[in-house]
């Protein structure tokens, strides 16, 4: 019992005595021990055990449940308000009290409506002792309203502007969660410049144009009714202005520049600021005056909303937001005002009283504003409640003097401000009991001699019994100052003796009766170590030992526990414990440290230690260290279901002591002739126990290890051949990935032999659709690893699980793992596909995403394919060249690199999933800009006179535009190959050929040549000339017109030569811009041509070719030529099947065929015979000729468009086989693959490969009409 101050009587004024009661706070009052046999024998008051919350909102479709238990002796009855007043439960046929209980429940689900049973209850439990009330409980059904209809008008929103879609969700009860997310029910991605408020509206600080989309959804979730109310797809379209202009910020909420705040102590304080302007504003929060709280303080939304959590009244003050970006800034200051519903500083307690003491009930509490107390009696407001002369009401405290047993009764505490209120019940009751002792008879106290002993006495009684101790039957009371006497009843023995032994009484009174019980107290030797451990040193490899040795009382029972350096001692068999030592064999440095023996009893406990080193042994001969020879006799005892005992005899060790032993076994009934790893053991452990799986024959093997390796594998065991079971796990790696669009392919890996536990291994297979409320449907199949289910939707997750099972019995219940049905190609084309074109080489494609039901797969991706329709510069057609690439991901742009300038493009857009490719999008037409050009593509130098040469020119072969003129510049050259002045002559771009007089005789000219567009001057060819000595043409060697034709990775060099005949020719080049060494080839025989090869795709080259071997004079070189190689090029790939001269060819053959049978049928019903070669070479068809008759091959076929014949033996194979370099387009050749890369903005890293056909595919898309999936299964 807990320590209580008796007052005492004295001869002053009631007055006084209360006012010294509520000054000093003194309760005089009973504790209850908590003791079930006494507490069901008392009297008690009712106390309110369980209730309803105060504010109860219900589900409307269900049963109303408004709790309200209580206890007290005797039991408490029940009844109920409504509104204020009575609730005739017996009057409402659906309104029912559960027995023993006053918790009613409304019978909803029988036809009652929960709007008729809205109101404020209350619970009165009631005996002859008092009466307790309950809250009030306002119980209300929760609402999930409808959405308002309204006409949405689209937005249209200039770009960099901000916007505001607004929700405005319907008034629920509870209120909704509002959440943001599109027709595929996708949440809408947040960020910094867009996100959601706490009203739920859609906040833009700025529009991009990836923001244009029509099916941006407001979603109310009421958790309560679990339903989702969706508000109509708003439409948002963004209009682009070049250039777009910067905004600095300005507040979209909240509005102004101040505001206010009043939230109440210990909730949530949500604070919110979110800004437009461009760039994007960042958020900063700060409070004026002092610092946001430590450890309370969250930033949400991307900062812009700063959340304290359990606010206080410390947290009032003004709290600013600041909005920046680089033009400036705006703020708005929130004062925010911390009131407080009440809460409890002293709530009152109950109070156990006996006749005539006095005592009191404080009820106080806090808050903002202060709360007003009321006091109340047995539900009834104290000052209209019955008269009770004990009782004082003085604000908070109820202060009761010589109360009698008529005084007991529940009061209630009500604090209430405008926030709230509390309500507490504290009873007083009134008891007169005589005394009881509950400290069991004769309980048996041990202790350990010169300690303390505590004998117990707990006890009740009211008047509050006094106690009283003796020792022995007839002693006398126990007084002085060796013995300490608790308030609670307890005996304390400070220091306890042998003679301390005895019997002891406890004598508990008061004015009612008298009561007392008998304990016993034994006084116990103390336990000692007579022998310690002592300090040891051993050296390396050695044997110690230490002595423990104890001294006990006899009747105690001792443990002895050995530590090392305070933890536990190895796990080694080198560590031998004794009965009163610890022996350490074979001593190691790690054995070193420090060894504490602990002795314990029930009672007591000793310890002792000693610290062990190890040092080094002495020199010893240089041994000869071996593997270890391998283990014999192995035995197999103690034989159960799933473990054997193995014992076995160490082989030699061979100076290397043996650290371990590996454990191997054999299944000779699935796996004959395989041995398995299984366990192993400390080189010191002969035997060990292992555990068995069931079904399975074993035999086992032991290998010894030491440090220089493993022994030989010692002879098998005997085999042991377990009982079967079911089996104890399942198949691995189950997967559950569809084949086709309709069905589920489940894979998973079989269990091996031995853990089929048993005969007749089988698989239950189970699936069923996800977030669908179906069964499960469930198959048995043989011990295979696969079983496909036919008839799926399309790409619809499935929860799957395979469980083996064996003639004795299934597995445990395995895990769902989550797979899909096979997937279908993508049923809609990517939409709003735009280019912008950035130079005449690179163009940048936008595509709005496909919604994701559409892509009936895993998205993998989008391809964009393009190709040139024509040169701008020529207006002619050419076979196209389609070139794909592929984008991974739900990426919605990319680059198109490497397009020729000045030409005229189309592109469409296709999503790809795991099955192939969707429809594709409208061709898009773009048009590139003009470029440089390409240099001319040849110049002539010819008719050589005294002071004339006549030059002569090709246009470029890229013009890349429009010509405007041709530059050309030339200097003479002396003998030493320094250059003299340079002229500069502009042509008309519509000459080809110019005659240059007036120059010097003899003499060297070297000539630069090149053309020019609007955007600028292309590359330039060289050449070198001379003028004429005289009339007569003079012979010397030179070489002249140097020519290049290049491609990727080889160019072609030809040149024209003039002198004597048998000269070695050689070719140097390198890359041009380089300070390199020229790389030389030699030319074999006196060819004009050569072939580089392993040139460097996209680089610009110099090229010279020479003369070696004259017999007059050293070798001569050409001028020097630059030319670039073309851009890499992948595969060129071509659907022959897709190609209309191919459907054309084959469709003119098949009539052909069709025509022929018909009319040989017709000859053939006449009799007659029908001569066709007569007739075609009659009427012989320039384009078509007859079948030839020894192989029924037809002849030559002209295509009007190419007229490129096509020849006996290249037509398609029969088996329908096409080339690699034939082959349909793969994602391995494109964007995604070796050479075609991107970056993650969509940059091109590498090369592109493209598709060559004669003509754009078109009309190659399935017209069937995709059927739309609707399915929202959950909302995350």
């Amino acid at each position: 019992m807990q320590p209580k101050v008796m007052m005492k009587k004295k001869n002053i004024s009631a007055s006084k005595a209360s006012l010294i009661l509520f000054l000093c706070q003194i309760v005089s009052a009973l504790d209850v021990p908590l003791d079930s046999k006494l507490l069901e024998e008392l009297l008690q008051p009712p106390t309110i055990t369980q209730q309803s919350p105060k504010d109860y909102i219900v589900d409307p479709r269900e049963n109303i449940v408004i709790q309200c238990e209580a206890k007290g002796k005797p039991p408490p009855s029940f009844s109920w308000t409504r509104n204020g007043t009575h609730f005739d439960i017996d009057k409402d046929a659906l309104v029912t009290m559960k027995p023993n209980s006053g918790t009613l429940v409304i019978n909803i689900m029988n036809g009652g409506k929960a709007e008729a049973y809205e109101g404020v209850y209350q619970c009165t439990a009631r005996n002859e002792r008092g009466a307790a009330i309950s809250n009030n409980i306002v119980i209300r059904p929760s609402r999930s309203p409808l959405w308002t209809k309204e006409k949405l008008e689209p937005n249209q929103v200039r770009e960099g502007d901000s916007l505001v879609l607004h929700c405005r969700p319907p008034v629920g009860l509870p209120p909704p969660i509002i959440f943001w997310m599109d027709n595929a029910f996708q949440r809408l991605p947040q960020s910094e410049r867009v996100s959601q408020g706490l009203n739920g509206d859609l906040y833009f600080s700025n529009v991009q144009p990836e923001d244009t989309r029509e099916d941006y959804i407001c979603y109310a979730r009421f958790n309560h009714t679990q339903t989702i109310q969706q508000k109509q797809p708003i439409s948002v379209k963004v209009f682009s202005t070049k250039p777009v202009t910067e905004r600095q910020p300005v507040l979209l909420t909240p509005t102004g520049s101040t505001s206010t705040k009043v939230e109440l102590r210990g909730n949530v304080l949500l604070l919110e600021c979110i800004a437009a302007g461009l760039p994007t504003p960042v958020i900063r929060w700060i409070k004026e005056g002092g610092e946001l709280p430590a450890n309370r303080t969250f930033f949400e939304n991307f900062k812009k909303t700063l959340k304290i959590i359990d606010v206080s009244e410390a947290d009032s003050g003004n709290y600013k937001c600041i909005a920046r970006n680089t033009l400036g800034s705006a703020h708005h200051v929130i004062s925010v005002t911390v009131k407080a519903a009440p809460y409890w500083i002293t709530a009152p307690r109950n109070l156990v009283l006996s006749p005539g003491e006095d005592g009191m009930l404080i009820c106080r509490a806090n808050g903002n504003p202060k709360p007003d107390i009321s006091w109340l009696a047995n539900g009834v407001p104290i000052a209209i409640a019955p008269e009770d002369p004990s009782r004082k009401v003085d604000g908070d405290t109820i202060i009761f003097s010589h109360v009698q047993e008529r005084s007991s009764a529940v009061y209630q505490c009500n604090a209430s401000n405008e926030y709230g209120y509390l309500l507490a019940n504290a009873f007083v009751n009134v008891l007169a009991e005589p005394p009881r002792i509950l400290t069991p008879a004769n309980k048996l106290y041990q202790v350990i001699a010169d300690s303390p002993a505590l004998l117990d006495c707990a006890y009740f009684g009211s008047p509050k019994p006094e106690i009283e101790w003796f020792k022995g039957v007839k002693g006398s009371i126990l007084r002085g100052n060796e013995y300490v006497f608790h308030d609670n009843g307890t005996l304390e023995i400070p220091v306890a003796q042998k003679d301390s032994t005895g019997t002891y009484t406890c004598v508990a009174r008061n004015e009612l009766g008298k009561i007392q019980n008998e304990v016993q107290l034994e006084v116990k030797d103390p336990t000692m170590i007579i022998k310690q451990p002592e300090y040891k040193v051993i050296q390396r490899y050695g044997q110690v030992s230490f002595e423990c040795i104890i001294k006990h009382d006899s009747t105690l029972l001792p443990t002895v526990i050995w530590l090392k350096d305070n933890d536990e001692l190895p796990d080694d068999e080198r560590f031998l414990v004794g009965k009163d030592n610890l022996t350490i064999m074979n001593v190691t440095d790690k054995d070193d440290g420090t060894y504490t023996c602990i002795v314990n009893t029930t009672l007591d406990s000793v310890s002792a230690s000693a610290v062990l080193t190890v040092v080094a042994a002495p020199p010893t001969p240089a041994i000869i260290y071996a593997r270890p020879n391998p283990p014999f006799d192995l035995e197999l005892t103690g034989q159960l279901e799933r473990s054997v005992e193995l014992s076995w005899v160490p082989g030699d060790e061979n100076n290397s002591p043996i650290t371990n032993f590996v454990i191997e076994f054999e299944d000779g009934l699935h796996e004959p002739g395989v041995w398995h790893y299984q366990t192993e053991v400390p080189g010191t452990q002969t035997t060990v126990q292992l555990k068995l799986s069931p079904y399975v024959s074993y035999s086992f093997r032991v290998i010894a290890v030491n440090e220089i390796g493993r022994s030989q594998p010692s002879e098998p065991s005997e085999q042991y051949l377990t009982k079967s079971a079911n089996p104890d796990e399942n198949p691995s790696n189950v997967q559950g990935i569809g084949s086709e669009p309709d069905n589920l392919v489940i894979t998973w890996e079989s269990l091996r032999g031995f853990q089929s536990n048993g005969p007749g291994l089988q698989y239950k297979v189970s699936w069923r659709q996800k977030d669908v409320d179906d069964e499960w449907t469930s198959v048995i199949v043989a011990n295979v690893s696969k079983y496909i289910v036919s008839g799926t939707p399309t790409f619809v997750p499935y929860e799957i699980k395979v469980q083996a099972l064996n003639d004795l019995g299934y597995a445990p219940e395995p895990l769902e793992v989550i797979g899909h049905s096979g997937e279908d190609l993508p049923m809609v084309a990517p939409g709003n596909v735009q280019v912008h074109v950035i130079n005449s080489t690179l163009a940048k494609v936008h595509w709005d995403p496909v919604p994701l039901k559409t892509v009936r797969g895993h998205l993998q991706g989008y391809k964009v394919y393009y190709w040139k329709v024509q040169s701008l510069s020529r207006r002619s057609r050419r076979h196209v060249e389609k070139k794909i690439l592929t984008f991974r991901g739900n990426k919605t742009f990319g680059m198109l690199p490497g397009l020729e300038p000045y030409s005229s493009y189309k592109l469409n857009v296709r999503v790809v999933n795991g099955k192939g490719e969707g429809p594709a999008s409208p061709d898009k037409v773009f048009k590139t800009p003009e470029g440089v050009p390409s240099s001319p593509s040849f110049l002539k130098i010819t008719n050589p006179t005294l002071d004339s040469l006549t030059l002569e020119w090709g246009s470029p072969t890229h013009p890349n535009g429009v010509l405007t003129s041709y530059i050309l510049k030339f200097q003479p050259i002396n003998n030493t190959h320094e250059l003299g002045p340079l002229v500069e002559i502009r042509i008309p771009a519509n000459e080809s050929s110019l005659i240059l007089k007036n120059l010097n005789y003899s003499t060297r000219y070297k000539f630069y040549f090149n053309a020019q567009t609007s955007v600028g001057s292309g590359s330039q060819i060289t050449e070198e000339a001379v003028t004429i000595m005289d009339e007569v043409q003079p012979l010397y060697p030179r070489i002249r017109n140097v020519t290049t034709a290049a491609a990727e990775t080889y160019a072609n060099i030809s040149w024209e030569y003039e002198g004597p005949d048998h000269v070695n020719f050689y070719v140097e080049y390198g890359v041009a811009g380089s300070k390199e060494d020229w790389k030389k080839e030699i030319v074999n025989g006196s060819r004009s041509f050569f072939v580089l090869k392993g040139l460097t795709p996209g680089t610009a080259y110099k090229v010279r070719v020479g003369a070696e071997g004259l017999s007059q004079g050293p070798g001569v070189r050409s001028s020097e030529d630059v030319f670039e190689t073309g851009p890499a090029m992948a595969s060129r790939q071509v659907d022959i099947a897709t190609q209309g001269w191919f459907i054309g060819l084959m469709c003119a053959v098949a009539l052909l065929i069709l025509i022929l049978l018909i009319v040989c049928f017709i000859r053939r019903n006449k009799g007659g015979k029908y001569p066709v070669k007569e007739k075609e070479d009659a009427h012989a068809d320039p384009e078509i000729q007859p079948m030839k008759e020894d192989d029924g091959t037809f002849g030559e076929y002209s295509d009007a468009e190419d007229h490129k014949p096509l020849k006996k033996g290249s037509r398609t194979p029969s088996d329908r086989t096409v080339k690699k370099e034939d082959s349909d387009d793969s994602l391995v050749d494109y964007g995604e693959g070796v050479n075609g890369q991107f970056n993650e903005d969509g940059s091109f890293i590498g090369q592109y490969s493209g598709k060559k056909e004669k003509e754009p595919a078109e009309g190659n898309e399935s017209s069937e009409a995709p059927s739309p999936v609707n399915a929202m299964n959950s909302f995350v």
